[in-house]
């Protein structure tokens, strides 16, 4: 695979690149790259920008195949992809521009507790976290259901779990989709995958997914950290997770399934892991319904990780999850194709906008937004590693302008699992980590080296470029102080 050379990408401005679609026949748009020059030697560690290249073949892609500044090399699309495609022009929906784990994404608790409340009690805490909440490979939960009800998280999403008394309503509120996107269709999940997530509700999952306990520790925009009811020490709450073993099955059956549709409707594409399919042809269709089935289990997924997490709180504290505040501020997606509307030319068109590794970014107004935020634009949650710093900002104008209203995911991996591994040392980690006040709990002491701060780009450096191109805007800053690892 030839390698994008330095010298093509074209500078745009000091956050912006551009891969002219002259560098490779085929490419039916240029790739946009949001990037600085530091953060820009750091992507050209892997064979990401090749993949942005590639990605720029698909039938009907509108405008840019872009790349947020967290980009990484991924399955087919990199990690860190944005592209999206005009249905009415035979646009296509890809598995890959998704990516395995649907629906993997973050959701934010703010509590009305300070740092000198929990601080003599963070270990307690973290263990206990650790202990109620099921995580690592193949986790089993406490919360088990038959396959009929499993049809119904499929389609009910968070509203299921909310109706079973893991929450309440206000949490839909301040999910994205209110945590159930319409058009699920269990029937085209199979059964593998049905087996796989039937134990798995509530369950943290292995590798990045985590549970943080954080505090604030900078405010950028008094007016919107008021908005949100947030000031500086206070404890703030970080779960992230996503689909588990029955969003890769359903991933990895239309993945193969998909790939007789490049003959069948004549797609051209470099690499066949952008298997396609034109998203209103039946493929298409068929995994649209069961993308969003693992969607929905995601969001039910979190829902339960939440109940669980203020469940824990109420124990530590000795305290109900309504007196400590214990409010969820939004939940998104990071890996996900949705049917979005955008003005392409002074004509409103239905596109098909695939994030994956890239979170939905909309400014304010905006009709997809709860009435509590149609005032601050979309929140934003970008986490970071274990040892550095987390994130909210809200969504702007100028991301439904430029990224089909998107933004980064969060840091971006710089060094693989295995080469982490070979190269970092456990216990030497743990007392850096023990020296910044950050407590680890995790399900293999592998994880731990995997996830490391040094296997990652800083996020302080990846949210100052999305902040400065003016896609998002910074709120609040965390710092982690309990960390609750698969």
């Amino acid at each position: 695979m030839p390698e994008v050379a330095q010298g093509i990408l074209e500078k745009i401005d000091d956050y912006r690149w551009r891969l002219p679609k002259t560098y490779k026949p085929g490419m039916r748009v240029p790739g946009i790259i949001y990037a600085d020059e530091k953060l820009l030697k750091d992507i050209r560690h892997d064979k990401a920008l090749e993949q942005v290249a590639n990605v720029a073949f698909l039938p009907g892609i509108v405008n840019v195949s872009l790349a947020m500044p967290d980009i990484h090399w991924g399955y087919g699309f990199s990690i860190g992809g944005v592209a999206a495609t005009d249905i009415e022009q035979g646009g296509v929906i890809s598995p890959a521009g998704v990516g395995y784990d649907i629906n993997c994404g973050v959701r934010m608790l703010k509590t009305n507790l300070q740092y000198e409340d929990i601080k003599g009690k963070i270990k307690d805490l973290v263990y206990a976290l650790f202990s109620d909440i099921p995580s690592g490979v193949g986790s089993k939960g406490d919360i088990r259901v038959s396959q009929q009800e499993e049809k119904e998280i499929l389609v009910k999403g968070a509203k299921w779990a909310v109706e079973k008394g893991y929450g309440v309503r206000e949490d839909l509120e301040c999910t994205e989709e209110y945590g159930a996107i319409a058009g699920a269709d269990p029937d085209g999940v199979s059964e593998r995958a049905y087996e796989r997530g039937k134990a798995q509700s509530g369950t943290l999952g292995s590798g990045n997914h985590f549970l943080e306990v954080q505090v604030i520790d900078q405010l950028y925009d008094q007016e919107l950290s008021d908005a949100f009811g947030l000031d500086l020490g206070q404890v703030m709450v970080m779960i992230h997770s996503g689909s588990r073993g029955f969003g890769y099955q359903i991933c990895d059956d239309y993945t193969r399934s998909m790939v007789h549709c490049l003959k069948k409707y004549n797609i051209n594409v470099p690499d066949r892991q952008l298997a396609s399919a034109p998203v209103n042809s039946p493929e298409g269709k068929a995994y649209l319904g069961a993308m969003r089935c693992a969607a929905n289990y995601a969001w039910a997924n979190r829902q339960c990780l939440m109940h669980l997490t203020r469940k824990v709180f109420e124990k530590i504290f000795v305290c109900s999850w309504q007196k400590m505040g214990m409010e969820l501020i939004y939940d998104v997606a990071h890996n996900i194709a949705k049917l979005e509307k955008y003005n392409i030319g002074g004509k409103e068109k239905n596109l098909c906008v695939h994030r994956k590794g890239a979170t939905r970014a909309f400014g304010p107004n905006h009709p997809a937004l709860p009435q509590k935020y149609k005032k601050t634009g979309q929140p934003v949650i970008i986490p970071g590693d274990m040892g550095r710093n987390s994130y909210l900002l809200v969504g702007t104008k100028k991301a439904e302008e430029e990224t089909f209203g998107s933004t980064c995911h969060g840091a971006g991996r710089l060094k693989s699992r295995t080469e982490a591994t070979r190269s970092i040392n456990l216990n030497t980690l743990l007392k850096e980590l023990e020296a910044k006040g950050i407590t680890v709990k995790a399900s293999g002491r592998g994880t731990i080296v995997e996830e490391a701060p040094q296997a990652y780009k800083d996020v302080n450096e990846v949210v100052d470029v999305v902040h400065n191109a003016g896609i998002s805007k910074r709120v609040a800053r965390m710092r982690p102080v309990g960390v609750i690892k698969g």
